[in-house]
């Protein structure tokens, strides 16, 4: 296993090898899956989550935050709480699920299912939409900090920016507009 050292940050050659292989492939964590994969690669592989200790209980020390936006267009103080909420989730968790929020659940299951046919389409189509570039307009890949993460997560993502400028229906894939 060798090293190799850039300023004062030494680099497992072999790691980064594996990484750009696994980036190269442009299919992500789906065409691992797709290819039947028995075991994890160890890129995937975590140490143990610090959020997963047991209480002496034996419960879960901790939950996924809940932020409930009820009636909180209608109550400045209701607002500031939710606010503290969602910054203390968001520093502690990185992510929380929020309840009334007003969207209806057909919208729900209308962005599942186009998420769905996203992934589920050939892989030679995703490959196109495959990059790194953080400015197109429409971005698909697999974990966004793949060459600085410990280990990687397992699952891959696509995202476009709504705001300001919305994109061009054209600039997304057929099967999400």
């Amino acid at each position: 296993m060798g090293f190799e050292v850039s300023g004062s940050e030494e680099v497992n050659t072999e790691r980064l090898r594996e990484l750009k292989a696994f980036d190269d492939t442009k299919a992500g964590v789906k065409g691992l899956v797709d290819q039947g994969i028995t075991k994890i690669p160890t890129l995937f592989h975590h140490p143990p989550d610090e959020h997963l200790k047991l209480t002496t209980s034996g419960r879960k020390a901790d939950s996924i935050p809940v932020i409930d936006l009820a009636e909180v267009d209608k109550d400045p103080s209701l607002r500031q709480g939710v606010i503290g909420r969602l910054r203390e989730a968001s520093e502690k968790w990185g992510f929380f699920q929020v309840v009334n929020h007003g969207i209806p659940v057909t919208v729900l299951e209308d962005l599942k299912d186009g998420v769905r046919r996203f992934y589920e389409q050939d892989i030679e189509v995703k490959k196109d939409l495959y990059t790194r570039d953080q400015m197109r307009p429409f971005v698909y890949n697999s974990n966004f900090d793949i060459y600085t993460s410990p280990a990687l997560n397992w699952r891959d993502t696509f995202f476009c920016y709504l705001a300001p400028d919305p994109p061009k229906p054209q600039d997304l894939p057929v099967v999400c507009r």
